[in-house]
């Protein structure tokens, strides 16, 4: 079994439930002891941001601020892709904790020769 994990979202809240089901992925690899990165790609980037990630998908769904707050507290990391951030004219000053404006280059070195489980959404 790998001992890192990708979750690769490339949705935003135009699909909140996809982006609460690559959440609670990226937790539970978290949570469990994964070094975790979820890499944020087009509209996704827009996740990055401070305040965004709120509401809730659906009536059962948890909230996604919460989802959010409890991948913070497990550790885990964003990678936003640059030039998806930058061609929304995004601001580095309101990232959230945790992400890191990185590309594909700095993923792969961070999941170097490691085993590595990934996900997309």
């Amino acid at each position: 079994m790998g001992n890192k994990a990708v979750i690769s979202l490339a949705t935003g809240l135009e699909d909140a439930e996809k982006v609460t089901v690559a959440l609670l992925m990226a937790i539970g690899a978290a949570e469990t002891g994964r070094e975790t990165v979820i890499f944020l790609a087009k509209e996704a980037t827009r996740l990055s941001q401070q305040g965004v990630a709120t509401g809730t998908a659906c009536d059962v769904c948890p909230p996604l601020a919460g989802l959010i707050e409890r991948y913070r507290a497990a550790g885990g990391r964003y990678f936003v892709c640059p030039i998806c951030f930058d061609s929304k004219s995004l601001n580095k000053d309101t990232l959230i904790e945790g992400a890191e404006i990185n590309g594909t280059i700095p993923l792969w070195k961070w999941i170097g020769d490691d085993n590595c489980v990934t996900f997309s959404y």
